[in-house]
């Protein structure tokens, strides 16, 4: 019984042998690197399956684009108490000293009820203050306080220095050109939804070159 056992283990090395130099089995070594490549190719048919239907298209690359850019100016404006958006009002403010709810809300493009609770969070947080009108107490007025001028000074430079990074590497030319650009894409789409605001935006494109270069961090600021 052992002798026909060892005899069956000799032949099926025998066989493994004359299948090795015929080339119908690979050796150890050969094999884990052929298995390694084909690990290879799988992971990056799974990276392809996984990129978003999108990833050619301008649409998608403006929404990334934006998404990190709130992402970036959210994080710089929690050091000053505020969150995402809020910083629109205090600016709006800023520009024009004093707004009705109204103003601000069609200022904004969002609606009265929506404008009416961000003042009254800046409100609490001593940014704002309210007045009715003169001879009409069914007319609010808002207004920064010195603390919201403050803030509002620090959001300028907060803009300026997220403006740096999100222009790293571009020229004077390239800066104009994206401005340029995104302006005529939001005109596009104002076009087609309805939306008004952009007639000015349409007028600066016609600003003077010399003018372009000394002020090239306009690019898309908010309000």
């Amino acid at each position: 019984m052992r002798a026909a056992e060892d005899g069956l283990s000799a032949a099926s090395s025998d066989e493994v042998s004359g299948m090795q130099a015929s080339g119908k089995v690979k050796p150890a070594k050969e094999s884990s690197k052929e298995s390694a490549l084909a690990e290879g190719r799988s992971a990056r048919e799974a990276q392809r399956r996984l990129r978003p239907p999108g990833a050619k298209s301008v649409g998608w690359a403006l929404v990334q684009a934006a998404r990190l850019h709130r992402s970036r100016i959210g994080d710089r404006l929690a050091a000053l108490d505020l969150f995402a958006g809020q910083e629109q009002v205090v600016q709006a403010l800023a520009a024009a000293g004093t707004m009705t709810m109204g103003d601000l809300a069609a200022t904004l493009r969002v609606r009265p009820p929506t404008a009416s609770k961000t003042i009254s969070r800046l409100a609490a947080l001593g940014f704002v203050e309210r007045r009715a009108e003169a001879g009409d107490g069914r007319i609010v007025r808002v207004r920064l306080t010195e603390t919201g001028l403050a803030r509002a000074a620090a959001i300028e430079r907060l803009w300026d220095e997220v403006e740096a990074e999100l222009l790293d590497g571009f020229d004077n030319k390239e800066r104009r050109r994206l401005r340029k650009l995104l302006r005529k894409v939001a005109r596009n789409l104002a076009d087609v939804t309805g939306a008004v605001g952009h007639e000015a935006e349409a007028e600066i494109d016609g600003e003077d070159e010399d003018e372009a270069l000394i002020a090239p961090d306009a690019l898309a600021r908010p309000l």
